[in-house]
């Protein structure tokens, strides 16, 4: 009876997947700190209303350009900044598909 090997793997072969699964973590935890750093900038509005966005998806600035600020329709541009809002989550969510391996969550 062998001891020791486990599931057709030898000790060494358990040894190297540990240290492929531990460089794939690391990799992943360095990629997930550069998205997080990331700024995204989206527009709306023809570049009237712009965010600016970290990739850990905290607001870092909001500009609105003058002309677009007009009492009597305050709504346009909720509108506006709602629309680049989500622009600058999808540009976001965009990259951590690309970069970041789906682990089936």
């Amino acid at each position: 009876m062998a001891y020791g090997n486990f599931g057709g793997f030898g000790g060494g072969n358990m040894q190297s997947l540990m240290r492929q699964a531990q460089k794939m973590q690391e990799d992943m935890q360095r990629t997930r700190r550069e998205i997080d750093e990331t700024e995204f900038t989206a527009r709306s509005g023809g570049g009237m209303v712009e965010v600016v966005m970290l990739g850990n998806k905290t607001l870092k600035a909001v500009k609105i350009k003058q002309e677009v600020v007009d009492p009597d329709d305050v709504e346009m541009l909720e509108d506006l900044i709602v629309s680049a809002f989500n622009d600058a989550i999808s540009q976001i969510e965009r990259v951590e598909k690309e970069k970041l391996p789906s682990l089936g969550m």
